[in-house]
């Protein structure tokens, strides 16, 4: 058996079942999901990274969106907080890299 230690989706050991394979899975404590969660984020954004891909964008934002819902927020506040901080801070559209500022 080939071993992975890493959160994974939720029908992924359904998955490894249905193509006749087996799987040893656990369910993970509050304290290890979020320890997980938090690694999870770094795979997927190193795999964006390398892919460049809408499916990893995609899995950047899954994760995203399970590490907002375990700290207990909905994705319509994390949308509003995004939002919020457009207004007042703008986005990234412009392209703009600041060199300098007076401190």
């Amino acid at each position: 058996m080939k071993r992975y230690d890493k959160l994974v989706r939720d029908k992924i050991p359904e998955v490894i079942q249905a193509s006749g394979k087996q799987a040893v899975w656990r369910i993970l404590t509050e304290k290890e999901y979020m320890e997980e969660l938090e690694e999870k984020l770094y795979e997927e954004v190193r795999e964006y990274q390398e892919d460049k891909s809408l499916e990893e964008m995609a899995d950047v934002l899954e994760v995203l969106y399970s590490i907002c819902s375990a700290r207990g927020y909905t994705v319509a506040e994390l949308e509003a907080e995004r939002e919020k901080k457009v207004k007042n801070r703008g986005g990234f559209q412009n392209r703009i890299f600041l060199e300098y500022a007076d401190e």
